[in-house]
C-alpha cells in the first residue's frame, strides 16, 4: 500500500534512510558535545552567561536540526502530495522552534545581562526603555513568527493582509488614545527626564516617586496617601514635572514659624539657624554642624538620632578629606601631562606618568593587577585591604548612614546599592583611565582632559562637596497681630540630605523636630527670664 503511495526506487528510499541515521548521528552527537563538552567548559568561566547561553539553547538547537536535517531530506525527495504536506509541516515546526529559541535567548540572556550592566552605568534612559524592549520585542517576535508559519502551512494571506488593514484603521481610530499613551511612553522612554525612584512634584503639588513608566500608563506612588496612581502617559507627557531628585538628592526645604514679640528678634534668628545647623540630616559645614549638634540632647527622645548622627557627620568629613585629597593628585597630574605632550610622549614619560597615576589610584584604594585570562596577559584594578582609602572610608560612611533610627526598611536597601554601583563606575573610570595613559596611541595630546573629566566626575556625580550657597538662611518675612499679642514670622530655608529617604517624608519629619527644638529653646528661655524676673522681686 505505501509503494502505491509514494511509488520510490530503491536508490531513494535508501537516501531516506541514509539522511534519517544522519539525523539521528548528527543529533546525539550535538547532544554530547553540548550538555558534556561545552558544559564542563563554561563551567569554569568566571561569568556565567555562556553557561546560561548553552541552557537555554541546548534543546531548541537539537530540535532544530532534526527539523532542518528532516526537511532537507524530503525537499530531496520527488514531489508527491503526502511528501509535499509532510515538508510544509517540518517548515512550520522549524518556524515555531527556532523563534521559540530566539525568544528565550532574548529573555533569559539578553535582557538578563542588559539589566545587570543597566545597573552598572550612569545612564537613566536604559533603565527604563529595557522593561519596555522586554515585554514588546517577544510579542513582536511571536507575530512574525506565526505570519510565517501559516505561509508554510500554504495559507493564502491576502485576504488577511486586506482584513487586517482595514481593522488595523477601524482599531487605529477607537484606539487613538491608546496609541497615543504609547508612543508618549516611547518619548518618555527614549527622552527620559527622570528614572526609577526619583522623587517628582506634580503640577497639582503632590510629591511622588516613579515606580515604573508602561507601555500606556506611569505608575507613581504617593506618601502622602501611602497609594499608588497610575497616570496615562500622555498626560504625564504634558505636565510640567519637577525632578526633586536632580541634579542630586539634596533637597530644598522651606518652612515658616510665628514666634511671640515678647522675645529678641535678633536673639532668635540666631537660635533657629544654629538649630537648623544642630541637625544632623540639613546640609552646612561639618565642622560648625559638630560643634552644635550636641544642643540637640535637649530634646530626650533625639538623642539616639543625635549619636548616630554625630557618627555619619564624622565619617562624611573623612570622605571630604580623602577626595580634597585627590582633586590636587589629579590636577598635578593634569600639569605633568600637559608638560609632557609637547614634542610626544616617550617611554619613560609615559612610565613616569603611570607612576603618578599609580599613587593617585592608591588614594582611591586600588592597585594595579595583572591576570592571566585565556593565554594573556590582562591589567585590571583591584581594591586595597587598606581601609584608609576613599573606596573604604565611603563604605564606612554609608555604613553609619545605615544606622539612622528614622530609615525605612527599604532606606536599608537602596543606600548600599546606590554607593556600591557608584564604585562600580569609579572602578571603571579609573581602569579605562589607566589603559589610555598605558597606550595613548593617538590620543596622547587628549590625555590631560581625560584626567579632567575624572576630576569633575568625582567632584559632580560621585559626590559633590557642600557649598556656602547650601548654608541654612533665616529670614524675617512680616509681621503679624491679633487683639492680644504681635509675631514675628520667620521664613526659614535649609536643605535635607536626600530627598528619596524615608518614603520622600524626610523633609516633612526634619522641618517638624526643627520646630519642636526652637519651640523647647524659646519655652526653656521665658522660664528662666520669669524665675530672673521673681528672683528680682523677692529681693
Amino acid at each position: 500500500m505505501l509503494n502505491k503511495l509514494l511509488p520510490f526506487e530503491a536508490d531513494t528510499w535508501a537516501f531516506v534512510l541514509s539522511s534519517l541515521l544522519l539525523a539521528v548521528g548528527g543529533a546525539v552527537l550535538l547532544y554530547i558535545v553540548m550538555f558534556y563538552i561545552l558544559r564542563s567548559i563554561f563551567r569554569k568561566f568566571e561569568r556565567d552567561i555562556a553557561l546560561v547561553t548553552l541552557n537555554v539553547s541546548a534543546y531548541p538547537a537539537l530540535t532544530v536540526f532534526i527539523l532542518a536535517v528532516l526537511k532537507l531530506t524530503f525537499h530531496q525527495l520527488p514531489s508527491v502530495v503526502l511528501i509535499d504536506g509532510f515538508e510544509n509541516i517540518l517548515a512550520a515546526g522549524l518556524i515555531i522552534a527556532a523563534s521559540y529559541w530566539l525568544v528565550q535567548l532574548f529573555i533569559q540572556v539578553f535582557i538578563y545581562y542588559l539589566k545587570d550592566f543597566t545597573q552598572q552605568t550612569e545612564a537613566m534612559w536604559d533603565d527604563v526603555l529595557l522593561p519596555l524592549l522586554e515585554a514588546v520585542v517577544p510579542v513582536v517576535i511571536v507575530l512574525i513568527a506565526s505570519v510565517f508559519v501559516l505561509r508554510s502551512l500554504g495559507v493564502d494571506l491576502t485576504g488577511i493582509w486586506v482584513a487586517l488593514g482595514g481593522a488595523t484603521f477601524v482599531i487605529g481610530f477607537a484606539a487613538q488614545g491608546i496609541l497615543a499613551n504609547f508612543f508618549s511612553g516611547v518619548v518618555l522612554l527614549i527622552d527620559t527626564p527622570f528614572q526609577f525612584g526619583d522623587v517628582l512634584r506634580l503640577e497639582d503639588g503632590s510629591i511622588a516617586m516613579l515606580r515604573k513608566i508602561g507601555v500606556r500608563v506611569t505608575q507613581l506612588y504617593l506618601p502622602s496617601q501611602h497609594c499608588d496612581i497610575y497616570i496615562p502617559n500622555s498626560k504625564l507627557q504634558e505636565q510640567n514635572i519637577v525632578n526633586l531628585s536632580r541634579p542630586t538628592a539634596y533637597y530644598h526645604y522651606s518652612t515658616e514659624v510665628s514666634i511671640p514679640f515678647v522675645h529678641d528678634a535678633r536673639e532668635v534668628k540666631q537660635v533657629i539657624r544654629e538649630t537648623i545647623l544642630a541637625h544632623p540630616d540639613t546640609l552646612g559645614d561639618i565642622e560648625r554642624k559638630l560643634e552644635l549638634i550636641d544642643r540637640y540632647s535637649q530634646i530626650e527622645e533625639l538623642e539616639e538620632q543625635r549619636k548616630f548622627g554625630r557618627l555619619r557627620l564624622l565619617a562624611e568629613q573623612d570622605v571630604n578629606y580623602k577626595l580634597e585629597e585627590i582633586a590636587p593628585a589629579l590636577e598635578a597630574l593634569v600639569v605633568t601631562l600637559q608638560f609632557a605632550e609637547k614634542g610626544g610622549l616617550t617611554q619613560d614619560e609615559i612610565e613616569n606618568v603611570q607612576q603618578e597615576y599609580r599613587d593617585v589610584l592608591a588614594v582611591i584604594g586600588l592597585e594595579i593587577t595583572t591576570e592571566i585570562q585565556n593565554n594573556r596577559s590582562v591589567v585590571t584594578l583591584q581594591e586595597t585591604r587598606s581601609k584608609d582609602n576613599l573606596i573604604g572610608l565611603v563604605r564606612e560612611w554609608y555604613r553609619a548612614c545605615m544606622r539612622d533610627p528614622n530609615l525605612l526598611d527599604n532606606d536599608s536597601y537602596m543606600i548600599p546599592d546606590e554607593w556600591e554601583r557608584k564604585i562600580t563606575l569609579l572602578k571603571r573610570r579609573t581602569q579605562r583611565l589607566y589603559q589610555k595613559i598605558s597606550n595613548p596611541q593617538r590620543e596622547e595630546t587628549r590625555l590631560d582632559d581625560y584626567v579632567m573629566e575624572l576630576k569633575q566626575w568625582l567632584q559632580e556625580r560621585f559626590k559633590q562637596p557642600r557649598q556656602k550657597w547650601q548654608e541654612p538662611q533665616v529670614l524675617v518675612k512680616e509681621i503679624e497681630h491679633d487683639e492680644a499679642n504681635c509675631y514675628i514670622k520667620f521664613q526659614l530655608n535649609f536643605f535635607v540630605d536626600d530627598i528619596k529617604l524615608e518614603n520622600g517624608k524626610r523633609g516633612d519629619r526634619v522641618s517638624s523636630q526643627i520646630y519642636q527644638s526652637v519651640v523647647q529653646y524659646l519655652q526653656h528661655s521665658q522660664e528662666t527670664k520669669d524665675l530672673g524676673e521673681e528672683v528680682q522681686l523677692l529681693h
